[in-house]
C-alpha cells in the first residue's frame, strides 16, 4: 500500500543541460502526481443494498475532493470472503476498510453485540439516541482492542423479523422445533434457543441455499436485506418480530489507519459519515414500502405482540446471562437509552 505524502505531491524531473551551438538547452520540468493510497473496503451486503449504493457515492466524493489521491475500490456480496474472514483481514492490515454488523463483532468483541439484545429497542429514537451518544462511543472506545477503528455514524441495518417457508410465527410457541438460520452470532443463537427453536449459524452468503435446500426452515433478517438477498423465492411467510436491532459498524484497520495522513484521514471521516445518515434515511423510506414489494412477490404478512415475546423470553434465563454476560455498567446504559429489558 503506497502512503500519501504531501510533500511529494509536487516533483521536479529536469535533464541535464545540454550545449548546442553554444546554447544551453534544459528539459523542461516534469510535475509527477505521487502513487494514489488505494484502500480495499469490503461487505457481505448485496450490491444493489443502500449500504452499498450510499458507499459509491462517498467514494466518488471521497477520490473528488482528494484529487484522486484516495483510491477506495468496493468489494460488495462477500466478493472477499465472509464476515470472520474479513474481520481476520481488517484485524491483520489485510483489508483496509469494511462495514460489518455490531452483532458479528461479538465474535471478538462481545460488547458489540449490546444493541442486538431482543426485544431491547423499541423504535429509532432510541436506537440513534444511544448509537450517536454514550452507547456508541462505549462500543467504539472497544473496537480498538481488536485493531479496529470505528467511525462515527453507524449505519443502519434495521429491525429484524423471520420468515419461513412452513408456517407464520405468530406467538413465542410457533418457535418451538423451528430451524431458523441466524448468523454467526451467539446472542442471537441463545436467544432463539431460549424460545425452543432450533437455530443454525450460517454465513449470509450461504443462507440462501440453506433455506433452498430446507437446512433452515426460515431465517431472520431486516426487510431491506430479505428483499435485496431475494429470500422472497425460498420462502412463503414473513412475520414481523422487530426481534432485534442491529448496525453496520464502519471499520477502519487500525493498523492500516495509523498512516493515513490527516487531511485524508477527515476527508474519509466527512463524507462516511454524511452517506451514514443518508442511508439511516434510504431504510426508513424502504421500509414505508417494502412489505408491499414483499407482498407482491408472494411473501405473506402478519404481525405480532413484541411484548408477548419479550414475556415469553423473560421467563428463560436468557437476559439474566446476558446481563452477566456484558456486565452491570453496560446493561444499565443500555436501559437508559432502550427503557427497561428483560
Amino acid at each position: 500500500m503506497t502512503t500519501f505524502n504531501r510533500r511529494s505531491f509536487l516533483q521536479f524531473t529536469a535533464a541535464c543541460g545540454a550545449a548546442v551551438g553554444g546554447v544551453s538547452l534544459a528539459a523542461p520540468a516534469v510535475f509527477a502526481k505521487p502513487e494514489p493510497l488505494k484502500l480495499k473496503f469490503g461487505n457481505d451486503l448485496p450490491d444493489s443494498h443502500s449500504v452499498n449504493v450510499r458507499l459509491r457515492e462517498a467514494i466518488a466524493a471521497i477520490s473528488a475532493e482528494t484529487d484522486g489521491a484516495l483510491d477506495i475500490s468496493l468489494f460488495p456480496n462477500n466478493q472477499l470472503g465472509s464476515d470472520p474472514d474479513m474481520m481476520s483481514q481488517l484485524r491483520s492490515g489485510a483489508l483496509e476498510l469494511a462495514t460489518m454488523p455490531g452483532t458479528v463483532l461479538s465474535t471478538i468483541l462481545p460488547i458489540t453485540a449490546l444493541t442486538g439484545v431482543g426485544f431491547a429497542f423499541t423504535s429509532y429514537d432510541k436506537v440513534w439516541a444511544a448509537m450517536d451518544g454514550a452507547v456508541g462511543d462505549l462500543i467504539r472506545s472497544n473496537l480498538v482492542k481488536a485493531n479496529l477503528v470505528g467511525f462515527d455514524k453507524v449505519w443502519d441495518n434495521g429491525f429484524r423479523q423471520i420468515t419461513s417457508s412452513t408456517r407464520p410465527i405468530r406467538e413465542p410457541g410457533d418457535l418451538a422445533g423451528f430451524k431458523i438460520r441466524v448468523p454467526l452470532v451467539p446472542l442471537w443463537v441463545s436467544m432463539f434457543s431460549a424460545f425452543g427453536a432450533s437455530p443454525v449459524s450460517i454465513p449470509l452468503a450461504e443462507a440462501y441455499s440453506a433455506l433452498q435446500t430446507k437446512i433452515a426452515d426460515g431465517q431472520e433478517n431486516p426487510l431491506a436485506l430479505i428483499y435485496t438477498a431475494k429470500f422472497f423465492e425460498v420462502q412463503k411467510y414473513c412475520s414481523l418480530t422487530n426481534h432485534a436491532w442491529d448496525g453496520f459498524w464502519l471499520l477502519a484497520s487500525g493498523k492500516v489507519w495509523k498512516s493515513v495522513p490527516d487531511d485524508l484521514k477527515q476527508v474519509m471521516a466527512k463524507h462516511f459519515n454524511t452517506a451514514a445518515i443518508k442511508q439511516r434515511s434510504d431504510i426508513v423510506k424502504a421500509n414505508q414500502t417494502l412489505q408491499a414489494d414483499l407482498e407482491a412477490k408472494g411473501l405473506v404478512f402478519n404481525t405480532t405482540n413484541a411484548e408477548v415475546f419479550q414475556q415469553a423470553l423473560a421467563k428463560t434465563s436468557f437476559y439474566k446471562d446476558a446481563r452477566a454476560k456484558f456486565g452491570d455498567e453496560a446493561w444499565n446504559l443500555l436501559q437508559k437509552f432502550a427503557g427497561p429489558v428483560g
